[in-house]
């Protein structure tokens, strides 16, 4: 399985890349919105790990613009985000992110998330 990680900080990228990495995924990583779409654009990705607050392009932005995409339909969203007001938990899912996860996570959380949404590893 693909997973892109998009999140403006290197922590955040290389503790999520380990933990998929660890569970036998390919992992992609961007820092925004913008490269993230340069990611999709070039293969196939399963699921996507989605920041809300990035320069350039943000996480709701790049939700809004992979679910424009008819070819991008498959891909499944889980923003992973320090933004807990409720509303902009709804505004993810009306955009059309899969799952919300608030930081700070474990590897449990992202699991149970995943299993939420029908991905099984």
């Amino acid at each position: 399985m693909k997973v892109l990680i998009v999140d403006d900080s290197t922590a955040t990228r290389l503790i999520l890349a380990g933990m998929f990495r660890d569970m036998g995924c390919d992992v992609l990583e961007a820092e925004n919105g913008e490269e993230a779409l340069k990611c999709i654009d070039s293969g196939e990705v399963h699921l996507a790990i989605v920041d809300w607050n990035m320069p350039v392009m943000d996480g709701l932005e790049l939700v809004n613009e992979v679910r424009q995409r008819e070819e991008c339909k498959d891909i499944k969203i889980i923003m992973v985000t320090t933004e807990t007001d409720i509303d902009k938990v709804g505004k993810a899912i009306d955009a059309g992110a899969n799952e919300y996860i608030m930081k700070p996570f474990t590897k449990d959380m992202v699991l149970d998330k995943m299993r939420l949404i029908g991905i099984q590893i």
